[in-house]
């Protein structure tokens, strides 16, 4: 029997306008039909959810141009694979990047809203932590900007990192229940799900065609379902999409067991299949915390690698045409099981023959490589794989018996650097999933110049001899269109009318401002906007951290994750240093140093050093002969919009990390946009920005790379400490504190970071920064400058170089 076919061909809606009046009616109808609200009883909170939502509708028009265009043309689409996206708040960027903010913000001023404050009741998205998740976010507005068919995969965390709060100077973590009043701008695909698998067993058998075959039976499935973000991009009508995929248990409420009287395990196996999506990096001591870490790393994977090959199925028949339309990135070492899984998916369930299979993921695959620190570079246990992921690790144990041989014939059969170079750790009975990364991948870059050098040199130093073309190195950048279009539209109004406003596609016509940092005129209308930020500033610390600071002293900030090797600790220092000279009599620049950032749950060295900031704060703000020229503020759950708070009214920003251990780094790059001069060791893109700034621009202190390295195994602190007063004075100042004892400790000992190998040099550096910053003309040309010369850390140049050195992939530019 021939069933009818049904014609769905919908009528297709108008394209609503982007004027005032559209944009009213468009409220409007959101406001009655969707919100179910009217002017008796709607609240500021119901009118951004309406507003959202009719901008959404804006983006709606344009996605499915875009989508449709894509499928049309057939084109390589890049898959972008992060355990972070950090969007921030989109409803302003989204406006922005239709071009019709003038328009939203006249037509909420008819309705009795502002713009500002509607969109202070969106929450930030809880879906990163720290750069890689921001960089990952920059690089999703550049790809739509450029027109590139690019799709972000990640997970839709329930409840994010954390909600950081502070008791007595201690860091407390609560749930960031980003959710609760639900997110206007996904969009739930009830039809996009797939089967994760996960434990079982393996066993071989033979296929139809005689051919020994593996297959992964008696598993657990979770379901992942897939939830869409419009992605717009600036001044065209590109959408593309950001898909987060959230876990659903495979197997329901028990209602049997429930009526039975088991109430908690009627509803367990679902909670525990649930608990996949809930909360971003898990803690990882226990057994259980490195098992759902693992979990989630596969589950967002797994989901993925079906979608992908879903949707060139549709069209394709041919697997070796898979290169030619799809190039997967994965950022840092958290996707790399995606490669395993690809694998399984084409030898076991596609049956190709497994040297077409590997082609295939060579050629797919491209790895990014965000870390130095040997410790950092994940690491599976063997038997936890096996328990978890029974035939990944089959695969695994198969591609690093390949590679031992291939490694063993170039080498002339050198053992050592067969086991150094092996995929799995004979010794620790690990899977390093940077190697698998490596020799899985066609592409490994690291994201700053001395970084990728370091990579080569050091830390990968037989796979670059190995895989002489492989490696390559990708500056990271930011998205201008965020971080100062957005986050500082005062200085963008001061740039736009004094060289136009094609610096907001093209960053690089910022140089045309240099000539106009020796014109007083416009250093007085520079240093104007500065204050204006610095004032705003104050006030949104006083509403919102009950703090108050003064716009008149340095605004002197460090604000990223806290970590030793970022070494908030030295900053301490030197601020302990300072009180000291105030209290003997010293004249000292007034400063208000501002920290703020997250230390891991389990990372009881950084709490400790949020601890301490808060101590050294209460000493300043006790000693009133210290309050008048000295602040020590802390920030509290430091995310995307305080930071678009803060990296406007920076005056000076401390990028410190020990050299030769920050990948990139770019906060640096969001200090300079904004016209911040920067404190900071020749680590990660200082170096870079030195080169495009001028080392004249900026304040460069303490100790090389290669001066660092040389410096280990033979290094004392304590030679530092005994010939330099300060010093021994200041960490004497901490040890008395009593509970600081293990921070003196390593300071005295180990000291892993050279702290106090760089102190000496950092003082004399913060002493040179504040004089410069008394000449206020000299000081107002050097933030001009490098403003003006921050065009190379565009995400938009980043995004070119991938697309063009590696995924291979051209812009198809569509029209609504």
């Amino acid at each position: 029997m021939t069933v009818p076919t049904i014609d769905r061909t919908f009528p297709q809606p108008t394209p609503a306008g982007l004027d005032a009046d559209s944009i009213v009616d468009a409220f409007a109808f959101r406001m009655k039909y969707s919100i179910a609200r009217d002017h008796f009883n709607a609240t500021e909170s119901d009118a951004y959810q309406a507003l959202a939502f009719a901008v959404r509708d804006r983006l709606m028009d344009r996605w499915f141009v875009t989508q449709d265009a894509y499928y049309r043309s057939d084109v390589k689409r890049v898959y972008y694979l992060s355990l972070e996206f950090l969007l921030g708040r989109l409803l302003v960027s989204s406006i922005l990047n239709l071009g019709a903010h003038g328009a939203y913000g006249q037509a909420m001023k008819r309705l009795g809203f502002t713009l500002e404050d509607l969109a202070a009741h969106e929450n930030d998205a809880g879906l990163g932590n720290g750069g890689l998740g921001r960089l990952a976010a920059c690089f999703l507005d550049s790809a739509a900007t450029l027109a590139l068919p690019f799709y972000g995969y990640g997970i839709r965390y329930e409840y994010g990192i954390f909600r950081q709060h502070i008791v007595d100077g201690w860091q407390c973590e609560a749930p960031d229940n980003w959710l609760r009043y639900g997110n206007p701008w996904e969009v739930p695909r009830t039809d996009v799900f797939f089967p994760v698998r996960m434990y079982g067993r393996t066993e071989n058998y033979i296929d139809d065609e005689g051919r020994k075959r593996v297959r992964w039976v008696d598993t657990q499935n979770v379901i992942a379902m897939a939830y869409d973000i419009a992605v717009p991009g600036f001044g065209n009508d590109t959408v593309n999409s950001l898909r987060l995929w959230a876990a659903k248990s495979s197997r329901e409420f028990d209602l049997a067991q429930f009526n039975a009287g088991a109430y908690v395990a009627a509803v367990e196996d679902k909670n525990s299949s649930e608990n996949i999506s809930k909360v971003l990096y898990p803690p990882d001591q226990g057994y259980a915390g490195r098992e759902l870490r693992l979990k989630q790393q596969h589950f967002f994977t797994s989901a993925t690698i079906q979608d992908v090959i879903r949707r060139f199925k549709k069209y394709h028949l041919q697997w070796d045409e898979l290169p030619d339309r799809a190039a997967i990135q994965l950022n840092d070492t958290h996707p790399a099981i995606a490669i395993a899984e690809m694998m399984r998916m084409l030898v076991d369930q596609e049956a190709l023959q497994w040297e077409l299979a590997w082609w295939i993921c060579e050629r797919v695959f491209a790895y990014t490589n965000h870390t130095v620190l040997p410790e950092a570079l994940e690491v599976w246990p063997v038997e936890l794989m096996r328990s978890l992921l029974p035939r990944h690790l089959q695969i695994i144990e198969e591609i690093d018996r390949r590679f031992r041989g291939a490694v063993r014939l170039a080498n002339h059969s050198d053992e050592s650097t067969v086991k150094q170079m092996a995929i799995i750790d004979d010794d620790t009975k690990n899977v390093r999933m940077a190697h698998l990364a490596i020799v899985g991948s066609h592409s490994v870059n690291g994201v700053a110049r001395l970084h990728s050098d370091i990579l080569r040199q050091r830390i990968f130093h037989d796979f670059d001899r190995f895989f002489p073309h492989k490696f390559n190195n990708k500056t990271n950048g930011i998205t201008q269109r965020r971080w100062l279009l957005q986050a500082n539209p005062e200085l963008s109004e001061l740039i736009t009318s004094a060289i136009g406003d094609k610096w907001i596609r093209d960053l690089d016509r910022l140089r045309d401002l240099e000539p106009l940092a020796e014109d007083p005129m416009f250093r007085a209308k520079w240093r104007a906007v500065k204050f204006t930020r610095k004032h705003k500033l104050m006030r949104w610390l006083r509403m919102h951290h009950h703090v108050d600071v003064n716009p008149e002293t340095i605004f002197d900030v460090q604000i990223k994750r806290m970590h030793e090797y970022k070494r908030q600790l030295l900053n301490v220092l030197h601020v302990l240093s300072l009180l000291r000279r105030i209290e003997s009599g010293e004249e000292v620049a007034p400063r208000t140093v501002i920290f703020a950032g997250k230390a891991a749950p389990s990372y009881e060295a950084a709490k400790l050093i949020i601890r301490l900031i808060h101590d050294v704060a209460g000493m300043v703000q006790s000693n009133p002969r210290v309050a008048d020229r000295l602040n020590v503020v802390f920030v509290s759950n430091y995310d995307v919009s305080g930071a678009e708070m803060l990296f406007p009214a920076t005056d000076l920003s401390e990028q410190i990390s020990t050299a030769g251990t920050e990948a990139s780094g770019t906060g640096c790059m969001k200090a300079v946009l904004n016209g911040a001069v920067l404190m900071g060791t020749l680590d990660g893109a200082n170096i870079e920005i030195r080169d495009e700034v001028g080392q004249e621009n900026m304040f460069i202190f303490g100790h090389t790379a290669d001066e660092i390295a040389s410096m280990r195994g033979s290094y004392d602190p304590r030679k530092f400490i005994d010939s330099d007063p300060v010093l021994r004075e200041v960490i004497a100042t901490i040890a008395g504190r009593g509970i600081f004892q293990r921070l003196v400790e390593e300071l005295t000992t180990r000291d892993r970071y050279f702290l106090c190998a760089d102190f000496a040099s950092f003082v004399a550096a913060q002493n040179r920064a504040a004089h410069t910053y008394a000449e206020i003309n000299g000081w107002n040309r050097m933030s001009i400058l490098n403003c003006a010369r921050s065009g190379r850390f565009s995400a938009d140049r980043t995004v070119i170089e991938y697309a063009e050195d590696i995924w291979n992939v051209a812009p198809l530019p569509v029209k609504i």
